[in-house]
C-alpha cells in the first residue's frame, strides 16, 4: 500500500544480476506512476523513464529544455510504486562532468536503478531526428568517467548513449562504444540504429551488455523480441509506447465527445471504474483503514 517496499537497492542488485541473466528484459516506458504499475503488473522487467516522454508531458518539445530537478522528481514518483528496476533518461547529463557526477547521485537518492547519458551537444535533440551535433569522444569518455566514478552504489547501472550513428556512421558509433566502455559504461545505447545487421555489427563490437531502443516512427527497424534475442541483447527499450497509446486514444474520445456531444460510443473503449480501482489497490486502503479504526487499547 502506498509506495513499493522493494529498497533501491535490492532493485539495482536484481537488475544488474538480471543483465547478466542470457535473457532480453523488456523495458517500457512509463509516462506516469499508474502506468508504471500497469507496467508491473502484466510481466515486463523494468520501467523507464524517457526524456522525451516527460518533456512532451509537460507540453514541451524534446531539445534538453527540462532539469534535472524535474526528470528526477517525476522519475522518483514512479520509482517508488513499482518493485520493478526504473532507469532513466540524463541526457547529456545535465551539464559538464562535475555535472553529471551530480546528477548520478542524485538519482540514486531518488531510488533509480541506471541511467543513460549521451554524446550530444546540449541543448540536444530527439534520437531519431537529423541535424545531432555531438561532444568529441574524448569529452564523451570522460563524462561517463565522472559519472562512473561518482556512483556511491556499484549496482547502479551506467549506460552510455551514443548517438554519432546519423553523424559519423555505424563505424563512428562503435568507436564511441569502445571509449565509454574503456571510460567505465556497464551498458551501451546505440541509437538509431537502422536494421538488424547495424544491430548485430555493434554487438559484435563490444562485450557489455546492449540496449536495443525500439521506438515507433524512429529510423530503427520495429525489430521483435526474439530477433534481438537471437543478436545477444540484453535490453529491449519502448520508449514512448504507453504515452502514444494514451495520446491516440485520448485524442480520438475527445473529437468524439466534440462532434457526437456525448462519449457514450467510447465508454467500452475505457478501463472500468472497478479495474482501475484494482489497480491503485483500492480495496486495500480501505482494509487499513478499517484495522486503525477498529484497533482499540
Amino acid at each position: 500500500m502506498l509506495y513499493n517496499d522493494v529498497p533501491a537497492e535490492e532493485k539495482r542488485a536484481l537488475f544488474r544480476d538480471a543483465l547478466n541473466s542470457g535473457r532480453l528484459l523488456r523495458v517500457v516506458g512509463a509516462p506516469t506512476p499508474l502506468i508504471a504499475m500497469l507496467i508491473e503488473e502484466l510481466g515486463f522487467d523494468g520501467v523507464y523513464c524517457s526524456g522525451a516522454v516527460t518533456s512532451i508531458d509537460l507540453g514541451l518539445p524534446d531539445i534538453g529544455v527540462t532539469t534535472l530537478t524535474e526528470v528526477a522528481t517525476q522519475s522518483h514518483r514512479i520509482a517508488r510504486m513499482v518493485g520493478l528496476p526504473t532507469i532513466i533518461d540524463a541526457d547529456t547529463g545535465f551539464g559538464e562532468t562535475l555535472n553529471a557526477a551530480r546528477t548520478i547521485q542524485e538519482l540514486e537518492n531518488m531510488g533509480l536503478a541506471g541511467c543513460h547519458i549521451e554524446d550530444q551537444v546540449n541543448p540536444k535533440r530527439c534520437g531519431h531526428l537529423d541535424n545531432k551535433v555531438l561532444v568529441s569522444r574524448e569529452d564523451f569518455a570522460q563524462k561517463i568517467r565522472a559519472a562512473g566514478n561518482a556512483r556511491r552504489d556499484p549496482n547502479f547501472v551506467l549506460i552510455a548513449r551514443t548517438d554519432a550513428r546519423t553523424v559519423e556512421g555505424l563505424d563512428g558509433a562503435i568507436d564511441r562504444a569502445k571509449a565509454a566502455v574503456d571510460a567505465g559504461a556497464d551498458m551501451i545505447f546505440p541509437e538509431a540504429m537502422a536494421d538488424e545487421g547495424e544491430f548485430a555489427a555493434m554487438r559484435a563490437a563490444v562485450d557489455v551488455p546492449l540496449l536495443a531502443n525500439i521506438t515507433e516512427f524512429g529510423k530503427s527497424e520495429l525489430l521483435t523480441t526474439e530477433q534481438l534475442s537471437s543478436l545477444g541483447y540484453n535490453v529491449a527499450l519502448y520508449p514512448a509506447t504507453a504515452q502514444r497509446l494514451a495520446l491516440k486514444a485520448v485524442e480520438d474520445g475527445l473529437v468524439e465527445l466534440r462532434d457526437k456531444g456525448t462519449q457514450a460510443g467510447k465508454v467500452k473503449d475505457m478501463m472500468p471504474r472497478a479495474r482501475l480501482y484494482e489497480l491503485v489497490k483500492y480495496a486495500e486502503y480501505g482494509d487499513f483503514d478499517a484495522s486503525i479504526y477498529n484497533f482499540k487499547l
